[in-house]
């Protein structure tokens, strides 16, 4: 079960990378209007919802792309979210039989973190 669980994390964050991808070149090169206009002028944001369900009020922060960088910036971030998660995936087929293998098994875990935690810190101003 959590094995499934980690691979429908995984086809999320790609359909994520690619919402995303779509939506900055959308909003850098076809759409006219900048991020930060109102709804009411807003192109890409006549008739959005979820579902029928909510209509978009204004875009959300992960929308408003207004660089080519930041726009590789944003999906880098998920991309290395999706590199861990197969690396989780992956990590389940381990067979820890010695202390130095629990041992490299931890420090793998903890570079990963490591990783994310200094990426997110890299990128807090923007």
């Amino acid at each position: 079960m959590v094995l499934q669980l980690v691979e429908a994390i995984d086809v999320y964050l790609a359909g994520t990378v690619m919402l995303i991808f779509g939506m900055g070149l959308y909003g850098l090169f076809i759409s006219s209007t900048s991020p930060d206009e109102k709804p009411a002028v807003d192109h890409a944001l006549v008739g959005s919802s979820l579902f029928g369900m909510f209509v978009l009020k204004e875009r959300p922060k992960w929308m408003k792309i207004s660089s080519l960088d930041e726009l590789k910036t944003k999906v880098g971030h998920v991309i290395v979210m999706i590199l861990l998660v197969k690396m989780f995936e992956r990590s389940k087929m381990v067979a820890i039989s010695t202390g130095m293998d629990l041992l490299s098994y931890s420090v793998c875990i903890f570079l990963s973190s490591a990783s994310l935690y200094i990426l997110h810190n890299l990128h807090k101003g923007e």
